[in-house]
């Protein structure tokens, strides 16, 4: 893919899944945004591809207008946004804690939302652009290990596929990633477990390619499953049924 003259920026870029979509997009010759609360990390990245890093708690309204701030600063504008930062809960659901809930929300959810709400503007001044939101395959399927990282993932596609219409009219298109496990930190605390169990990791690599993927896609508001042995392809929803009216006649 060529990406030259592109500005891109990548939320949770300094290590996993984002520097090796960081990496791929200056690869294809975008510039490159990397934004992490690991300043050392960020900068480590942008180092080796060219780019440029930025302090950025995807928590905070703040954090993620500064991000878009130095892509335009820097860059001149924006075009493509991964926001992938993420985080597991850290703790079991019957073991509550809220203080770790609410970091969970926050990197999670509130990353995706306030992500979006500021770089909206800086692509909407270039016509339109791509979106590509990190969830999991944890928003599709049960995660008893860890329901409230699954309900952060949940929102988050649901975030995608209900913003995605709206922003679609103005050229920027908005897709979710949802892999399965991948060779990256998020999953350390269930290594023995998948082990044990005989499920293998996904490479950084094997998901990046699935990214570079979404990025082609013309579609809008699809969610992306990918797990180990199957291509990447969009979920398919089962669709809701409508609304009985009142005079169907229909219990």
């Amino acid at each position: 893919m060529d990406l030259t003259d592109r500005v891109a920026l990548v939320t949770g870029g300094g290590g996993g899944l984002g520097s090796g979509f960081a990496r791929w997009l200056a690869y294809c010759g975008a510039r490159v945004v990397v934004a992490d609360v690991d300043d050392d990390a960020a900068r480590s990245v942008a180092e080796q591809i060219g780019g440029v890093a930025v302090h950025c708690d995807v928590s905070s309204p703040e954090g993620n207008r500064e991000a878009v701030r130095a892509a335009v600063g820097v860059f001149g504008g924006l075009d493509i946004v991964a926001l992938n930062a993420g985080v597991g809960s850290g703790f079991p659901f019957l073991e509550f804690d809220l203080d770790l809930y609410r970091r969970a929300v926050g990197v999670n959810l509130d990353g995706a939302v306030l992500g979006l709400q500021a770089a909206v503007p800086a692509l909407r001044s270039r016509g339109g652009g791509r979106v590509v939101v990190t969830a999991s395959l944890a928003a599709l399927a049960p995660v008893p290990v860890d329901p409230v990282y699954a309900a952060t993932k949940a929102g988050v596609v649901m975030l995608v596929r209900s913003v995605a219409p709206l922003l679609a009219t103005e050229g920027i298109l908005v897709n979710a990633l949802c892999p399965g496990f991948a060779d990256t930190a998020i999953v350390d605390p269930l290594r023995d477990v998948l082990a044990a169990g005989g499920i293998p990791l996904m490479t950084v690599d094997d998901v990046v390619a699935a990214f570079a993927q979404v990025l082609a896609s013309e579609a809008s508001g699809e969610a992306w499953l990918l797990q180990h042995g199957h291509p990447a392809q969009p979920y398919r929803f089962r669709g809701v049924p409508a609304p009985r009216t009142v005079d169907s006649g229909e219990g």
